[in-house]
């Protein structure tokens, strides 16, 4: 008979297997369709206009991207209620970890709610100051939402929660002792990419453009392999035998 923690775990593996891969996903068909992550990084005029011409797809596509986090949430929380009596500083690392989505959602959104209209105002507009003020705006919302709360806060929240729960995960010897390693190594390379952040506000900051690509994707990997973990915990024997 499955008892209560089984389900728990069955639902918490789901959930980070379906989020990853969900996540996944939108950000794949952005590489393709929009060159991102690295248009983050171009003038506002290219920005703009290669939004523009990506027409109602690409809203789409931003606005799937930003909901996406959600099942991660989810996870989030319910490792909380199953770890938070155990060790003190789970509910810390819940409470982040939920705040790094929130943020990230919110900082994607603009692509879809403020960005549109900026681009539009800006490629359809002949009027020199309409287009120079579209610039001024997109900039302030990109450095505010995107850079500050989406990359800044949203990264270094994700990657505190991944170290507290990694180290919960290690304490009480849920999972083999590499998987938190992993999710150590992960998290260092991931927070290496905060240099192309203040790369923006002050010129020659050491920036290593592989770091946030890099990793994004093995953190993105170590839910993956977390996910599985969280199967296995379940009794999930179809999972199990694969792995």
């Amino acid at each position: 008979m499955e008892t209560t923690t089984d389900s728990s775990n069955r639902l918490i593996g789901r959930l980070l297997l379906s989020g990853a891969v969900l996540v996944f996903i939108p950000y794949t068909i952005l590489t393709i369709i929009f060159d991102y992550p690295g248009i983050l990084r171009q003038a506002p005029g290219i920005v703009l206009t290669r939004f523009q011409a990506g027409g109602p797809t690409l809203i789409a596509v931003w606005w799937s991207f930003a909901i996406t986090c959600l099942p991660l949430l989810q996870a989030y929380r319910l490792i909380g209620e199953r770890l938070e009596n155990k060790l003190y500083y789970v509910r810390l690392a819940t409470m982040l970890g939920v705040i790094s989505g929130l943020v990230q959602i919110i900082g994607l959104l603009r692509w879809t709610f403020v960005v549109p209209v900026l681009a539009d105002n800006y490629v359809q507009s002949t009027n020199p100051a309409i287009r120079a003020a579209s610039v001024v705006a997109f900039q302030t919302i990109h450095q505010y939402g995107g850079v500050m709360l989406g990359e800044h806060l949203g990264q270094l929240l994700t990657i505190a929660w991944t170290v507290m729960i990694a180290s919960a995960f290690n304490t009480l010897r849920l999972f083999p002792k590499w998987t938190s390693w992993f999710a150590y190594g992960a998290s260092a390379i991931y927070l290496l990419a905060q240099g192309d952040l203040f790369a923006t506000v002050i010129p020659g900051f050491p920036v290593w453009h592989l770091a946030g690509l890099l990793g994004s994707t093995l953190w993105l990997v170590w839910v993956l392999i977390i996910g599985v973990h969280f199967l296995r915990l379940a009794g999930h024997k179809t999972v199990a035998a694969l792995v």
